[in-house]
């Protein structure tokens, strides 16, 4: 098995194991913090099996709507099963929500939503490469080249 598969196992391990259920018993809150970031747990319905999936990502509220997004590296499975069925549970440290994910294609919605998802990783945020508040739009466009970002209008 390559890194980047012994990487995903594990992650799906913790993630099945840790982070989904600390959602679940209503403590989102130890799991997001300053330190790992803005996390939420997404729920999603399986396009294959059509039971609902639930996955932790990072994410960010702006006018109304949350963001989240699909890194380069990663399949994400979430995001085809996105694709195939845009209605979506949210599980926030605060409270559960429900509502209708799509991709945004706007480049100045693009970029705002992926410069505050950036700025709000906590220490993952090194991992980018550059400073996401001082970064130009431009520098920021060409950085998210090829990532998926999504709204979630709520219900």
């Amino acid at each position: 098995m390559s890194r980047k598969g012994i990487l995903r196992a594990f992650f799906r391990i913790v993630n099945r194991l840790i982070v989904v259920p600390a959602f679940n018993a209503g403590l989102g809150w130890i799991i997001s913090n300053p330190i790992a970031g803005d996390i939420m747990v997404l729920g999603i319905l399986g396009r294959k099996t059509g039971r609902m999936r639930y996955t932790p990502v990072s994410y960010i509220r702006l006018e109304g709507k949350i963001y989240c997004y699909r890194g380069r590296e990663m399949q994400g499975q979430w995001y085809l099963n996105l694709l195939a069925n845009p209605r979506v549970e949210i599980i926030l440290p605060d409270g559960r929500l429900s509502g209708h994910g799509e991709e945004v294609t706007d480049g100045n919605e693009r970029v705002e939503a992926m410069r505050l998802l950036m700025m709000g990783s906590g220490l993952s945020s090194s991992l980018y490469g550059f400073d996401p508040s001082n970064a130009s739009d431009e520098a920021v466009a060409e950085k998210i080249r090829g990532i998926a970002v999504i709204r979630i209008t709520l219900d």
